[in-house]
């Protein structure tokens, strides 16, 4: 178990989830990296949302926010939101990402990670008939009114029965001996 799950396990219990994920992402030296911060975490964890400051931590040779912010900033929200959305009867990875720069970020940025009760839902039901899904999930970096866009990330997420990942991986290694 990773340090970090052993302090979600551990801190949630004293401070709840939402805090735990907003000060345990913003404290981490991984995401600190990154310049963002995240602003708010719902009660549900159904949303999650950051800013992206401009600074002179993250400006590049043109001036403008560099693309290795913008994509550390959202990185690794989608798959962490899922993971205790969902439970520990799962498998969460990270399987592919994209990033479509749309225009240079000099402001400020800001973006909502949400899913919605029935995408949770649907989730896992797919994993429940085919043992394991993935999902495309999409975030905007915009301006604090969200009427530019900046940036689009589309993350790719894999998500499987945590018993058949274990079978699978074993599968795979009795296959390479």
């Amino acid at each position: 178990m990773s340090i970090y799950k052993k302090i979600a396990k551990v801190g949630s219990k004293y401070i709840g989830k939402p805090k735990l994920l907003k000060y345990g992402f913003n404290w981490s030296p991984m995401y600190r990296r990154s310049t963002a911060k995240i602003t708010t975490v719902s009660k549900d964890l159904l949303t999650i949302s950051i800013k992206l400051p401009i600074s002179y931590k993250n400006k590049n040779y043109v001036n403008s926010i560099f693309g290795g912010s913008m994509f550390a900033a959202v990185d690794p929200i989608p798959m962490i939101q899922l993971m205790h959305l969902i439970g520990d009867d799962f498998v969460v990875w990270d399987k592919a990402a994209e990033i479509f720069f749309k225009r240079p970020a000099k402001e400020n940025l800001y973006a909502d990670f949400t899913f919605s009760l029935a995408e949770i839902d649907e989730i896992k039901k797919h994993v429940a008939q085919k043992k394991e899904y993935e999902i495309v999930k999409t975030t905007t970096l915009t301006n604090l009114d969200q009427s530019i866009v900046f940036c689009e990330i589309r993350k790719t997420i894999y998500i499987a029965d945590k018993n058949f990942f274990k079978e699978k991986r074993n599968k795979k290694k009795l296959a390479h001996k």
